[in-house]
């Protein structure tokens, strides 16, 4: 019952921080940069957010997960998997969010690449 509140609460700050690097990226973009630049600076500079917040929390957690008194075995499961799962989607987050992001905006850079050599064909055509 605990793992699984721990395992929520992760989820939650795991998408906090997602938001964090992509909604930065978008506000760089809609300034006017390009969509890799844009990551790269919002990777650098939400870092220290994104391990600030997790670094706490784990922490915070260690004496919940090394209490040993009575009944604390029920709580030793819920800090554990929040420290287990806090460590594991920093680095996911830090390294997947933004490489899927540049997937997705790779892929939609070159569908609207498409788009406007095909317009510029049928343009191109019209006039001879």
């Amino acid at each position: 019952m605990f793992a699984q509140l721990g395992l929520i609460m992760l989820m939650g700050l795991v998408t906090k921080n997602a938001i964090l690097i992509v909604d930065f990226t978008n506000q760089l973009k809609t300034r006017g940069k390009h969509f890799k630049e844009a990551l790269i600076i919002a990777g650098k500079e939400r870092m220290r957010p994104i391990l600030m917040t997790t670094l706490a929390m784990a922490i915070g957690m260690l004496p919940i997960a090394l209490a040993q008194g009575t009944a604390s075995e029920w709580k030793n499961g819920l800090a554990w998997v929040i420290i287990g799962g806090l460590l594991s989607s920093m680095i996911l987050t830090v390294y997947l969010v933004p490489m899927m992001y540049y997937i997705v905006d790779t892929i939609k850079e070159k569908i609207a690449n498409r788009k406007m050599d095909r317009n510029a064909d049928k343009a191109n055509l019209i006039e001879q």
